[in-house]
């Protein structure tokens, strides 16, 4: 796997493909999928969203930004995306975007209750950092 810097054409391809689990997370979160698409087309205008390929086709698109004193990500994948190299490559690449938040906390959250997301998140480096109105916040302390 490898990453670049996210383009317009690359979210319309993740888009066009979305896993079905990243739809449900959507509407579990209050989004239909326009406005979580224009949350992304924001961070990229922004620079602060990277394309994961894998053998150079486009599979997801995490998006981070600032909020107070830690960074929060944003994230969208095919179906294709999830498996194990994926997480190996996205324990490394999750650092690298902290480097780009100048080392702030990560939050990340998810409104899924499936077991292998608080896993992935584990292996990721994560930890529970609490429950709120349906969703877990998960944080990557710093490094």
């Amino acid at each position: 796997m490898d990453y670049r810097t996210a383009t317009p054409a690359d979210l319309a391809e993740i888009f066009r493909n979305l896993s079905l689990r990243m739809a449900d997370q959507y509407t579990a979160a209050g989004l239909n999928i326009e406005d979580a698409k224009d949350e992304f087309l924001m961070s990229l205008k922004e620079g602060r969203a990277h394309t994961l390929l894998d053998d150079g086709n486009p599979v997801a698109i995490i998006a981070w930004r600032e909020v107070g004193d830690a960074a929060q990500t944003a994230f969208a994948a095919h179906e294709s995306f999830f498996s194990r190299s994926s997480v190996r490559f996205c324990k490394a690449h999750i650092r690298r975007i902290q480097e780009l938040c100048g080392n702030l906390p990560i939050d990340s959250f998810s409104w899924s209750d499936r077991p292998e997301i608080a896993k992935w998140f584990k292996v990721l480096g994560f930890r529970e950092k609490g429950r709120e109105n349906g969703y877990t916040v998960y944080e990557l302390d710093r490094a």
